[in-house]
């Protein structure tokens, strides 16, 4: 098994950027001014089994957005931090409110900001797209961009890690 998957294995919450990982990171804004995002329905599924398998799911992001709020409730995400620059506070607060360790975290980032998240988990990870100074600090790098696929990939990555794949496809096969 490899580092990544051994650190995979033991993850028990896994945290979520989104401008970059769930979406491609363009901002386009509406005639009002709101910021629209698109966010790819195989990530959202990924989630979703996670979550079927007994893994915490929680989002981390600067940008505040009240679709960001929507799709985290349409996929039962409820540890939701948007608006937070200082992303290290924001992931120790989570830890202490959900007594899990570190190591027992995971995260995507694609940028700087990310750093002091990815740097203290158990189970770093990024998109290709992401900083370079971001790609040479994680475990794991996606081979989907982000917003097409990246976050799904991950989620079956730590759902194999955790030899639960097959036993959460199972619903679906039977």
């Amino acid at each position: 098994m490899s580092d990544a998957s051994t650190r995979a294995a033991k993850i028990r919450l896994m945290i979520f950027d989104v401008d970059g990982i769930l979406t491609d990171g363009s901002l386009h804004f509406g005639a009002d001014g709101e910021a629209l995002k698109t966010f790819n329905v195989l990530d959202g599924q990924g989630i979703r089994l996670l979550q079927n398998a007994g893994i915490a799911t929680a989002i981390i992001s600067a940008r505040q957005s009240p679709i960001v709020a929507r799709r985290a409730a349409d996929l039962g995400i409820t540890h939701v931090r948007q608006g937070i620059h200082d992303k290290k506070t924001a992931f120790l607060q989570l830890l202490n409110e959900l007594s899990i360790p570190a190591d027992e975290c995971g995260f995507i980032g694609d940028d700087v900001i990310d750093l002091p998240v990815l740097t203290r988990v158990g189970f770093a990870a990024s998109v290709p797209n992401g900083h370079a100074e971001v790609r040479q600090r994680v475990h794991h790098v996606t081979t989907a961009s982000g917003g097409k696929g990246a976050a799904r990939e991950v989620c079956d990555f730590i759902l194999r890690a955790q030899n639960k794949y097959d036993s959460v496809l199972a619903e679906y096969l039977a």
